[in-house]
């Protein structure tokens, strides 16, 4: 796999050094080197919204959805966080969701995904919201073909979403990169490699079930998931990435200028779960929980919501531009 060099920063390197340890990262089975960093990092400002109400600035025209992960257990708390979002949608309207794996938990049949998807969120796709799901290790993998999940047969899959201005023209907006976590295998890390490398857009998001960085309790999977995926994130200039699997909420402080996310709570949970490893810079392991987003211009937008529609974390994503020519 041919790896892009120009969007690293190495500090504290020798040119040739350098380069040996970026050759590296195309076959080598270790984390990056500590000086290895995106170009223009990603900074992240607290948000302070009064409760109950919006954080985000609910611009017109701007991509707004909403997060949700290891959602598909057809209990009351599932229904009660899809109470919360039909809620929020009210003064929020967005128009698609993210789905972050372990979809439909359980037995697979055409009643499960009545009971655990279609019930729960039938307000939702009532109104039109679409659902992009990303698949999970207790999913079955031919949920693929499932038609409400939007992943046209695919294991991964990227698909794009522009601003629209008042006079009907599209923006720069953001691409969005599904991942197959469970089999992370080299032709999809070469699918993932040229997308980012040739996606224009202004903002890249990539999602998946298996996070890359937690402080719960599968911290060595989700350093092995990094050793593999991290250079290909890094060297594309990712700017968020999403995922589930840990059944909290969890937003880490920025790693190698990419802001990563756990929104593992919409319908599991493991209360405590949160261990102090340093990388938390908000939790939330007390509740149940989705995540409302916006990306506006120059700018991302971020609202974690609790089953009791208490807001838990809220912020503004910016990045640094690309230097000129």
């Amino acid at each position: 796999m041919n790896v892009s060099f120009r969007r690293f920063r190495i500090q504290g390197l020798t040119p040739g050094v350098g380069l040996a340890a970026l050759i590296c990262l195309a076959g080598c089975q270790r984390e990056l080197p500590p000086d290895v960093v995106r170009e223009h990092a990603v900074h992240v400002a607290e948000l302070q919204p009064q409760p109950g109400t919006l954080a985000l600035p609910n611009r017109r025209g701007s991509v707004k959805f909403a997060v949700i992960g290891d959602s598909g257990r057809g209990d009351q708390a599932q229904h009660e966080v899809a109470r919360q979002m039909v809620s929020w949608r009210g003064r929020f309207e967005y128009d698609f969701v993210l789905m972050l794996g372990d979809n439909v938990y359980d037995s697979h049949t055409p009643e499960d995904y009545v009971a655990r998807f279609e019930a729960p969120y039938k307000p939702l796709l009532d109104a039109g919201v679409t659902f992009h799901a990303a698949i999970g290790n207790h999913d079955d993998p031919n949920q693929i073909y499932y038609d409400k999940f939007n992943m046209g047969g695919q294991r991964y899959f990227s698909f794009r979403r522009s601003e629209i201005s008042l006079d009907g023209i599209t923006g720069g907006g953001v691409r969005f990169f599904a991942l197959d976590t469970r089999s992370l295998d080299p032709a999809q890390l070469e699918w993932l490699r040229r997308g980012l490398d040739d996606s224009n857009s202004r903002w890249k998001i990539v999602y998946g079930h298996h996070p890359l960085y937690t402080s719960g309790r599968y911290s060595s999977g989700a350093r092995s998931l990094r050793e593999s995926l991290e250079p290909v994130l890094v060297a594309g200039n990712a700017d968020v990435v999403l995922a589930g699997h840990e059944h909290f909420y969890e937003r880490l402080a920025p790693q190698r200028g990419i802001l990563y996310f756990i929104s593992g709570a919409a319908g599991s949970l493991r209360q405590g779960d949160i261990r102090d490893t340093g990388l938390t810079a908000r939790g939330f392991d007390t509740d149940y929980s989705f995540m409302l987003m916006e990306v506006a211009g120059d700018e991302v937008y971020f609202q974690a919501v609790s089953r009791t529609g208490d807001t838990v974390d809220a912020g503004v994503v910016t990045k640094g531009r690309d230097p000129q020519p």
